[in-house]
């Protein structure tokens, strides 16, 4: 049997990243276009750049787009890991299927469905339609990603240390916060990062509940792309790819350095009770 991989496993790989990378890169090949055409290069500038600043419109929906995304995404990990916690540590309760069906129905739900069913409250409600209402609707559907994270870091978590903590005096919320917490920080950082960049990404859901004044980049992305793409777009998403990756690096990072320190907690106390 042939160790290693074969030549159909390497182009298989190559060509799936391919499909899934090279278009992002020629984005941003293309945001430095001198030419006005999309297509054709017409040398190296960053004049588009100096235009997207000067567009107040979409510096507008760029501001919005980015609040809406970092409080839904800290709302939504909130939520998110206390129905992990309810899902994980309180075993079986009447109206479990019913309260992890609700979690969980936005990940298979159509974002179709999901607008209009919110956009239907919101007009029950008498809510007008904004910021608000946007940023609810992210939270809606993000909060179920960051339960799914959570709990999946939840599940091979060794009680035996909050018991031991419990034992020696600490509160059971004191616990949490000292013990628990710090131990599943890393599936909560990935929870908010991913409800960050699903709320960055979301077009569908925010047609559905914006108003006026609460126009998200998406949005204004797609309604100049109907009109024709021009380099000055091609610059706005690459700022927005820019932003996402610099925000993912610096996670992996801070997760990469929380989870050396524990480590070397570890190994302090090993020796220190040796």
């Amino acid at each position: 049997m042939r160790n290693g991989p074969t030549w159909f496993n390497v182009t298989s790989l190559v060509l799936g990243f391919a499909f899934l990378y090279l278009p992002i890169v020629l984005l941003v090949i293309f945001s430095f276009n001198e030419s006005r055409l999309v297509t054709v290069w017409g040398g190296f500038s960053t004049k588009w750049y100096v235009e997207m600043l000067r567009n107040d419109q979409l510096i507008d929906a760029f501001w919005v787009t980015i609040k809406v995304a970092f409080l839904s995404a800290s709302v939504a990990t909130v939520l998110g890991t206390m129905a992990a916690l309810v899902l994980v540590r309180s075993g079986r309760f009447a109206g479990r299927s019913l309260f992890s069906g609700m979690i969980f129905a936005p990940l298979v739900m159509p974002e179709v469905i999901l607008g209009l069913s919110l956009l239907l409250l919101f007009v029950s409600m008498d809510q007008a339609r904004g910021f608000w209402t946007v940023m609810l609707a992210h939270t809606t559907f993000a909060m179920c990603y960051v339960a799914v994270v959570v709990q999946s870091r939840l599940v091979g978590f060794d009680k035996s240390i909050e018991e031991a903590a419990e034992d020696l005096g600490c509160p059971p919320v004191r616990t949490f916060f000292l013990v628990t917490l710090p131990i599943i920080l890393p599936g909560v950082i990935a929870g908010w990062m991913l409800a960050f960049t699903l709320s960055l990404d979301d077009l569908v859901i925010a047609s559905f509940t914006t108003g006026p004044g609460a126009t998200t980049l998406p949005m204004k992305i797609y309604s100049q792309v109907r009109l024709g793409v021009t380099p000055e777009i091609n610059a706005v998403c690459t700022v927005l790819v820019g932003f996402v990756t610099i925000g993912v690096i610096a996670a992996s990072l801070a997760t990469k350095r929380q989870h050396l320190q524990r480590e070397r907690d570890e190994r302090a106390a090993i020796a220190n009770a040796d």
